[in-house]
């Protein structure tokens, strides 16, 4: 019996060998493994932080283009307010024009004899300041 127990610390001694063997092939792969990952991890690390950088630069140009549209946009504004006010100017002046247009048509229908003169005398000083001139 004595030998059934050496056999089978011995079967046991060559199973643990093999399980030793097999798990030191696993860890050197696992360890293969790993470093692969690792550089990978590296490489990964240095490809963000170029893209960083330049999303940063991107940012930095992409501020400067709307500050810059601001400023055009202020300036566009204030030459919009002056057409604005050249806009009511012209509409004031029209408006002026039709109430002194308004006002000679009462009065030449309230005097046509004036008015009828007036027009004569009108052509009258026309002819003379293009005569003038030329």
């Amino acid at each position: 019996m004595e030998v059934l127990g050496y056999i089978a610390t011995f079967i046991a001694a060559i199973a643990f060998v093999v399980l030793v063997v097999y798990v030191i092939i696993t860890l050197k792969a696992a360890r293969e493994t790993l470093s692969h990952v690792a550089g990978t991890l590296e490489g990964l690390d240095k490809q963000m932080k170029g893209i960083t950088e330049e999303t940063t630069q991107l940012l930095n140009k992409t501020n400067k283009l709307a500050d810059d549209l601001n400023q055009k946009s202020a300036k566009m504004n204030g030459l919009f307010d002056g057409a604005k006010g050249i806009g009511e100017t012209v509409k004031d002046f029209n408006q002026s024009l039709r109430q002194l247009s308004n006002s000679i048509s009462r009065t030449a229908s309230k005097n046509p004899e004036k008015a009828s003169q007036a027009i004569k005398w009108g052509t009258v000083l026309m002819d003379l300041w293009k005569k003038k001139n030329k």
